[in-house]
């Protein structure tokens, strides 16, 4: 893997920030303060957010804790693209997915000076002189062509201390090689395309390898799916209902777990990490419980004889429902 010390500091396990930016719904500040102790107490390291996530919500509640930590001792990333321009919010919420206040639009800024406004912005949302990882956000979902012409700028950044190490957080396959392919990144983090129900287009981890390129896995339940150890009827995937072929191959997963005395979700949380190249699995936890079983899962035991029989079934893409589309989770 790529020299950047930051990668081998991040752990096995990472703390995802989406839902305590409420995610889908409000959490009390109390109740996810607790929850990043929680992940502090279980040994979790390294903790992912963003500027999109619940308007900056998420950044401020994870610096309210962490600002308090030895600096040394932790790894935090967040991401550039997106800059929230303030607006009053006249009673409206969010329609971004997350149940906050609309007191801020999003607006896209791939360029120098939208960039490191946007670090900059973070920073003091974080309470911190820098972040250990900048993240491109979701540059397919705004200007691809943009985004692969912008590392320099993070590399500045990572020049004048600000970051530590740069990358690419997206749930596009395609997004990613073309980042991988055109810059010195030292992380991509990669939303729900390699996980245990799906693995397409395994160049992408391959060319990952070849240029010291780590691989942050995340999304690895797909969006809720594999997180029980039985699949629902109404299970999502993608964001939205999972179609038929994927309920079906995610309960074949599941009986292929029970056979092995291994649940789902502990299956789901140990698979990417079975590739040299993913260096981290970032879960996103909306509550101390949800840590403390996230945190046993991976901890437990996976016999390798689950994988060969995993293996067995053969190759899945879930076909259009498998494609890039921006979301919370990268």
């Amino acid at each position: 893997m790529a020299d950047n010390p930051v990668l081998h500091r991040v752990g096995r396990l990472g703390f995802g920030g989406a839902p305590i930016g409420n995610l889908y719904s409000a959490i009390p500040d109390g109740e996810a303060l607790a929850t990043v102790l929680a992940a502090w107490d279980a040994g979790i390291r390294y903790f992912d957010t963003a500027p999109h996530y619940g308007l900056g919500l998420s950044e401020r509640r994870l610096g309210a804790v962490l600002r308090d930590k030895p600096r040394e001792e932790f790894v935090i990333s967040t991401k550039v693209g997106r800059l929230l321009e303030p607006q009053h919010a006249a009673g409206r919420r969010d329609a971004e997915g997350f149940d906050v206040p609309a007191d801020a639009v999003r607006r896209w800024d791939f360029n120098e000076q939208g960039i490191r406004r946007s670090l900059e912005d973070s920073l003091l949302r974080l309470g911190l002189d820098r972040v250990d990882i900048a993240y491109l956000h979701d540059p397919d979902a705004h200007d691809l062509d943009a985004g692969i012409r912008q590392p320099f700028v993070l590399e500045k950044l990572q020049d004048e201390g600000l970051a530590g190490a740069i990358g690419v957080g997206t749930n596009s396959v395609d997004a990613a090689l073309a980042c991988v392919d055109a810059a010195e990144l030292d992380l991509v983090m990669l939303a729900g395309r390699y996980t245990l129900l799906e693995q397409p287009r395994l160049p992408l981890l391959e060319r990952c390898m070849e240029r010291g390129t780590g691989v942050v896995a995340v999304g690895v339940f797909n969006s809720g799916l594999l997180a029980r150890p039985e699949v629902p009827a109404d299970a999502h995937y993608n964001y939205g209902q999972a179609p038929a072929a994927v309920l079906e191959r995610a309960r074949a997963l599941a009986a292929l777990c029970r056979d092995f005395g291994v649940e789902l979700p502990t299956a789901a949380l140990h698979f990417p990490l079975r590739h040299p190249a993913v260096v981290n699995v970032t879960v996103g936890v909306r509550s101390p419980e949800q840590v403390v079983a996230n945190a046993a899962r991976m901890d437990a035991a996976v016999p390798d004889e689950l994988w060969d029989a995993v293996a067995a079934l053969g190759p899945f893409e879930a076909g259009p429902f498998g494609s890039g589309a921006s979301g919370a989770d990268a």
